[in-house]
């Protein structure tokens, strides 16, 4: 895997770590402006909707300038968001400052997913996609448990600020070790709007509203389900969030590995076994042991649907992939926002802390569905088009409208999908 996949990292590092801290220092936070905690998930919510609207928008923009100048301005936003969050005076300016830092998170993972998988062979896409996203998944294992411990130690704050000084790492690595790349030419708003016309792009995108919002919706109140429910003093959260994030590394390595193999196939294995565990937490989560082997399964099972999501959807969209790759990133994102509220929604109108636990199966099991039709659609689609036509040319065909570059597909899968352009 080339170095460059280490900045990528870094970078995913610093945005991982400002997405999730907030979940275990969401009490910290309501104290301290006086709000109520479903209000406080507010700032989960914001910050997920910032993705969703700043993935479009910021890699629109970002077409005017070269690739690695664009992931370092989504950096410097990035820093200036953590900043303004740290220094908020009142609840209203904390949101607008993680607001801001979210504008650059769907930009980034879109725009360093297309980046990723230009710099290696067809076969290896989704395992440098995955290499990309080990910096998210670290982040849930050192960079936030870290965090929770600062914040509930110094005050959250000071995470913070230490939160933007690893946005200026993440923006340091990029302009140390991300190649120089031409700007890209010829890109047209149209011809990357294009892509959306094409129904399984549009059906990965759902798979990932529902399948990882599943996730969000059991993990946004997890700190208040473990000390109320579960019985672990607040200081524990810390480790849970460990063992969290020790899942989710585990997970985007093996959705990695497997998608490049049998992409199809893992999406069905991934997202029914996430549904079945999101259900029993409403039970494993009234005792310790079981709640904190539930929590490494959530986090593995979780993203072991990310990168082959991903893959999906630059497949999918090969012709045009750049705004496709960001806008699923806000598609996860919007899935987070979804669920969190729905989660804030059951605790609040009485139903317990266990609750947003159904709410995260019957996301993940929706998921499911929509793969299962996905999937069914594909292979109809290989028997109508005959054997003659490859499916590669199907896949760029109706992504683009007109016929799509040549590469090669992952080994195993059932319909084999185009590779994405190294050049641009």
């Amino acid at each position: 895997m080339p170095l460059a996949l280490l900045a990528l990292a870094i970078g995913a590092f610093g945005i991982g770590t400002t997405e999730f801290v907030i979940m275990g220092l969401l009490p910290e936070v309501a104290a301290d402006f006086q709000v109520s905690i479903p209000t406080a998930g507010f700032l989960v919510t914001g910050y997920a909707l910032g993705v969703v609207l700043g993935a479009p928008i910021m890699t629109v923009l970002g077409t005017r300038v070269t690739r690695k100048r664009m992931l370092m301005l989504l950096m410097g936003l990035f820093i200036v968001g953590n900043l303004v969050s740290a220094l908020a005076p009142v609840f209203g300016v904390m949101l607008a400052g993680r607001v801001v830092a979210s504008l650059a998170h769907g930009a980034f993972f879109g725009i360093g997913s297309v980046v990723a998988a230009g710099l290696v062979a067809p076969e290896k896409k989704a395992g440098a996609i995955a290499m990309m996203f080990t910096g998210l998944t670290v982040a849930n294992v050192v960079g936030v448990p870290l965090g929770t411990f600062v914040g509930q130690t110094f005050g959250w704050r000071v995470t913070f600020v230490v939160v933007a000084g690893l946005g200026v790492l993440g923006l340091l690595g990029v302009a140390k070790l991300v190649p120089e790349q031409p700007k890209p030419q010829g890109v047209r708003l149209r011809h990357e709007l294009a892509a959306f016309g094409n129904v399984q792009v549009l059906l990965a995108m759902a798979m990932t509203v529902l399948g990882f919002g599943g996730v969000f919706a059991a993990i946004t109140y997890i700190t208040p389900m473990m000390t109320e429910t579960a019985g672990y003093a607040a200081s524990s959260v810390t480790w849970l969030l460990v063992l969290f994030g020790l899942g989710m590394v585990g997970g985007n390595l093996l959705g990695g590995r497997f998608a490049d193999r049998r992409l199809m196939p893992m999406l069905y294995v991934s997202l029914g076994a996430l549904a079945l565990v999101l259900a029993l937490f409403t039970v494993t989560a009234h005792n310790r042991i079981s709640a904190a082997v539930t929590i490494v399964l959530i986090g593995g099972l979780g993203f072991a649907t990310v990168p082959p999501l991903q893959k999906r959807v630059l497949d999918q969209a090969a012709g045009a992939p750049t705004l496709a790759s960001a806008v699923n990133i806000g598609a996860f994102n919007l899935g987070n926002a979804l669920a969190a509220w729905l989660g804030g929604m059951v605790i609040a109108a009485g139903f317990g802390y266990t609750a947003p636990n159904w709410v995260g199966a019957a996301l993940a099991a929706s998921a499911l569905l929509l793969a299962i039709v996905s999937g069914a659609l594909e292979r109809r689609q290989a028997v109508q088009s005959g054997p003659s036509t490859p499916s590669s040319v199907r896949a760029g065909s109706s992504a683009t409208g007109g016929s799509a570059p040549t590469g090669s597909s992952a080994p195993g899968e059932q319909a084999p999908a185009v590779s994405v352009p190294t050049a641009r």
